[in-house]
C-alpha cells in the first residue's frame, strides 16, 4: 500500500510539475467562467423551477470541459514514461503491473476532482444572483458532483489506455478526445426526456452518458447508471493492464 500511496504522490508531482497540469486548471476555470456568464444571462429576467446543477450540465462549456480534460491529464500517465526513457525503469522495479495503473489512474483521478473545484463557487454565485436558495438543493447537487465523478472516471480510464498504446503525448490525447467524443455523440441520439426510439432505442438509453448526467442532475442515482459508469472504468483499466503487461514482456 505504500508503495501505491508512493506512486500516486508521484504522478500528481509529476502534473504540477510539467506545464500541463496548470493548462488544464486554465482551461477549466475558462471554461466554468463562461458557463457562468451564460447561465447569468439565462436567468437574467426569466423564472427558473430547476436547480442550478441541471441547468450548468446542459451548458455546452460543461461537456467541452469534460472532454478536454480528460485527455490533457492522462496524455502523459504512459506516454511520457515512455518518450523519456524511465518506462523501463519503472517496470523493472518490484512493482505488480496492477498497482502502477491503479496509481496512475488514481492521481490522474485526484487532480481531475481538484480542477473541478472551482464549480462550487459559480454554484454558490448563482444562487446569489438568481435569490433562489431552493436552487442549490443538496440532492441535485450532489447527484451533479456524483455524475461529474463517474462520467469523469470513465473519460480517464479511457484516457489511461490511450496513453498506453502510445509514447507520443499528442496522440494519446488525441485518441482519448476522440474515444469521448464518440461516446458523447453517441449519446445525443437519446438526449432529452423522451427516450430514444428504434431498434436501438433501449441500448442508446442504457450508454447515453447524457442520460446518466440528465438523471444524476435531477437527483436520481439509478444503479444501472453507476454498474455502467463502474463497469466501464473497470474494462478500461483491465485493458490499460493488458497492455502494461505485453510492454513488460517485449
Amino acid at each position: 500500500m505504500m508503495v501505491f500511496f508512493a506512486l500516486v504522490r508521484r504522478e500528481l508531482g509529476g502534473v504540477f510539475k510539467s506545464w500541463v497540469g496548470y493548462v488544464v486548471m486554465a482551461v477549466v476555470i475558462w471554461q466554468v467562467g463562461w458557463s457562468l456568464l451564460d447561465l447569468i444571462s439565462r436567468l437574467s429576467g426569466t423564472s427558473v423551477v430547476v436547480p442550478l446543477p441541471q441547468l450548468f450540465y446542459q451548458s455546452l462549456y460543461f461537456w467541452m470541459t469534460l472532454l478536454t480534460t480528460a485527455p490533457l491529464i492522462t496524455m502523459r500517465s504512459f506516454a511520457s514514461e515512455r518518450a523519456s526513457g524511465t518506462y523501463e525503469a519503472l517496470m523493472t522495479t518490484p512493482v505488480g503491473d496492477v498497482q502502477v495503473v491503479l496509481a496512475k489512474f488514481a492521481g490522474a483521478l485526484a487532480f481531475y476532482l481538484l480542477t473541478w473545484m472551482p464549480l462550487v463557487a459559480v454554484l454558490a454565485v448563482l444562487r446569489q444572483v438568481a435569490h433562489e436558495p431552493a436552487f442549490l438543493d443538496p440532492y441535485t447537487t450532489s447527484g451533479a458532483f456524483l455524475g461529474i465523478f463517474l462520467i469523469g472516471s470513465l473519460y480517464l480510464s479511457m484516457g489511461c489506455l490511450a496513453s498506453a498504446l502510445t509514447r507520443s503525448q499528442m496522440v494519446a490525447a488525441i485518441l482519448s478526445f476522440m474515444g469521448g467524443l464518440g461516446l458523447w455523440g453517441i449519446s445525443l441520439g437519446s438526449a432529452g426526456d423522451r427516450p430514444a426510439i428504434g431498434r436501438w432505442g433501449p441500448l442508446l438509453d442504457h450508454v447515453s452518458v447524457v442520460r446518466q448526467m440528465t438523471d444524476f442532475a435531477a437527483g436520481v442515482i439509478d444503479s444501472r447508471h453507476v454498474v455502467f459508469l463502474v463497469g466501464g472504468v473497470v474494462f478500461f483499466l483491465f485493458l490499460t493492464t493488458r497492455v502494461v503487461e505485453s510492454r513488460r514482456w517485449k
